[in-house]
C-alpha cells in the first residue's frame, strides 16, 4: 500500500497493493499498521456507502464542526468520482486551497481527508457508489457545507448544472462560512 502526500499537507492519496488473477482481486482497502507509518493514526468508528444514480450528482462540500469534525477515507467501489478536498484550516498555509482527484472502482484509489477539510465530489458516470470510513459519527447540529460553485474557490466541476441535494443548494461561501476548525489541532 502506497500513502503519498499531496499538495494539501495532511490529505493523503493511497493507492493499494491489488492481487489480479483469472477469478478477479484481492485487495485490503485499510490496515491500520501501514496508515500509521504514514502518520495516520486515526481511528475510524463508522461506514458510509451511497449510492448516486445518475451522471453529475454532486455531494458537498460537507464537513461538520468541533467538536464532531471527521476525518474520513473516501474508496469508490463502483463507478467514477472527481473528489475534492477543501482546506478550512484557520492559519494554514493552505488555508483556501483546494485539490481534486479522479478515484474509481477501476484505478481503486483512496483519499485520506483529515479534519478541518470540507470533501464533496461529482459523480462522472451513472450508477456510482462511494464508500468511506469516518472517525466520528454524523452530528445534524454540527454539520455544516460550502458552496459547491463559491466564485472564490473557482473549482472547475465537470458540469454546471449538478444534480444537488436541497441541502447543498443552499450552503454558504467559505467567506461566509462558520469554521471553528484551527491549522494545529487535532495534528
Amino acid at each position: 500500500m502506497k500513502l503519498q502526500e499531496t499538495s494539501l499537507p495532511g490529505v493523503m492519496l493511497i493507492e493499494p497493493k491489488v492481487y489480479s488473477d483469472h477469478r478477479g482481486f484481492f485487495m485490503e482497502s485499510y490496515n491500520f499498521e501501514q496508515f500509521a507509518e504514514h502518520g495516520v493514526n486515526t481511528s475510524f468508528m463508522q461506514d458510509n456507502h451511497s449510492l448516486s444514480k445518475d451522471v453529475h450528482v454532486l455531494r458537498g462540500l460537507h464537513y461538520q464542526l468541533h467538536p464532531k469534525a471527521q476525518c474520513k477515507l473516501v474508496r469508490v467501489t463502483a463507478g467514477e468520482i472527481m473528489d475534492v478536498v477543501l482546506d478550512m484550516r484557520r492559519g494554514s498555509p493552505t488555508y483556501g486551497q483546494w485539490a481534486s482527484f479522479v478515484l474509481s472502482a477501476d484505478n481503486k484509489l483512496q483519499l485520506y481527508v483529515p479534519a478541518g477539510f470540507a470533501h464533496g465530489f461529482c459523480t462522472l458516470v451513472p450508477n456510482t457508489q462511494v464508500q468511506y470510513k469516518v472517525d466520528a459519527p454524523y452530528s445534524p447540529q454540527h454539520d455544516r457545507g460550502i458552496r459547491w460553485d463559491d466564485p472564490a474557490l473557482s473549482i472547475p466541476w465537470p458540469t454546471s448544472s449538478p444534480i444537488l441535494s436541497e441541502k447543498d443548494k443552499h450552503h454558504p461561501t467559505l467567506a461566509e462560512a462558520e469554521l471553528n476548525f484551527d491549522y494545529g489541532e487535532g495534528e
